[in-house]
């Protein structure tokens, strides 16, 4: 399956304080910016950060959750689909960086139609992240 990049675009309550966590932490390459927002290559794909002064300097997003396999899902949340090879990478190296989950790195839906690796994360402002693989993308990503 060619899958083609997507574009999101999220609030920050502080451009500098979320643009080193991206860098150092996802390990994004950054693209474009201004004063107001960073572009990254988020494994592929264009995340922007925008800072919003309305978030206020120590504040946080307030998160919504839905259950999903016993587990307390954020919403709203973004993230991508990587490899198994790659998940696991950037789960070790969440866990070596010392990130505190939402979700800890672990296989949902084990032994049922769309089992899958997931983690999800939250970053300084409180935009939630969901990092997920499939054994088999092309057959598993919307198996029913």
């Amino acid at each position: 399956m060619k899958l083609s990049p997507f574009h999101v675009a999220i609030p920050v309550r502080n451009l500098q304080e979320s643009r080193d966590f991206y860098s150092n932490v996802l390990h994004c390459t950054e693209g474009r910016s201004s004063h107001d927002w960073v572009d990254f290559n988020l494994f592929g794909h264009q995340l922007v950060i925008h800072h919003d002064p309305g978030i206020g300097a120590n504040n946080r997003l307030k998160l919504y959750t839905n259950p999903v396999d016993d587990q307390a899902v954020p919403v709203p949340h973004i993230g991508v689909v990587l490899e198994m090879p790659d998940w696991q990478v950037l789960a070790e190296g969440l866990i070596s960086a010392g990130i505190e989950f939402v979700i800890e790195p672990y296989i949902r839906f084990k032994g049922l139609p769309g089992e899958q690796a997931t983690l999800f994360f939250l970053d300084p402002t409180g935009n939630a992240l969901e990092f997920k693989s499939f054994k088999d993308i092309d057959k598993q990503l919307f198996e029913v």
